[in-house]
């Protein structure tokens, strides 16, 4: 049986948009996950840390959206083919958004010094996992017209001292992305950088100093939305660009 026609088998027609975000328990993922629920998405989230995700989903709930949890490491190809039952149960995907990373080795090392063990996990969670993931939930969103929203980096286009393993890795999910843009002509293909924001992951490559001057996840948000609800076309994007401008 094909993916969509297990779809119609599994979960029947659903009317309602589905978006599937990983890493969601916390940071941006966690805050793209209530900005999605309130423009009226159905939700399917993902993170390591179960207990952290369900209180995300309690939330959503309590707002009155509707949330499937799914804890798990993306990396895990049977944590990967759950989130695809999960979608299929849902009847329909309309965005996948690679929200799940990690910085790699903290301290940051310069690449000279860089544990090749870490910087191969750092490519496998930041590369290899989104990647799969997209090739495993590709139908649902060719028979939606849907999206992919991978999170980058400035670091991948930018030489930052100690930022070699984690900015190749984005590099390598940006080019991934391009081609995949290329080739994918009914979805749509987004890469889009953040920019800074006061997040663990950030606290992490500057281990004891104050980041409290990066603005919060909640503050790029709609730039986030803008990029869905207008279906811009596949490409980069500075979350920067795509917010309003304050007069």
């Amino acid at each position: 049986m094909c993916p969509v026609a297990a779809v119609a088998s599994v979960g029947g027609m659903n009317d309602n948009r589905t978006a599937m975000i990983t890493g969601a328990s916390r940071g941006l993922g966690r805050a793209l996950a209530a900005g999605l629920a309130r423009e009226g998405f159905d939700l399917i989230v993902d993170a390591r840390d179960g207990a952290a995700l369900d209180v995300v989903a309690g939330t959503v709930r309590a707002a009155g959206g509707t949330v499937s949890a799914v804890a798990g490491d993306v990396t895990d190809p049977a944590h990967r083919a759950a989130l695809l039952a999960a979608a299929q149960a849902a009847g329909r995907l309309d965005l996948l958004v690679n929200n799940a990373g990690t910085l790699g080795a903290s301290p940051l090392p310069a690449l000279a010094d860089y544990p090749p063990d870490e910087l191969r996990a750092a490519f496998e969670v930041n590369v290899i996992a989104p990647v799969a993931l997209t090739q495993l939930v590709l139908p649902l969103l060719r028979a939606s017209g849907g999206a992919v929203l991978n999170i980058t980096s400035d670091a991948a286009v930018e030489a930052y001292a100690g930022w070699g393993g984690y900015g190749a890795a984005k590099a390598a999910l940006e080019q991934a992305s391009n081609v995949l843009a290329a080739e994918e002509l009914a979805v749509r293909v987004w890469w889009t950088d953040p920019g800074d924001l006061r997040t663990d992951m950030h606290q992490q490559a500057f281990p004891g100093e104050d980041i409290s001057d990066r603005p919060w996840p909640q503050t790029v948000v709609p730039a986030f939305i803008r990029l869905v609800t207008e279906r811009l076309p596949s490409g980069r994007y500075r979350a920067a660009h795509l917010l309003p401008v304050v007069s």
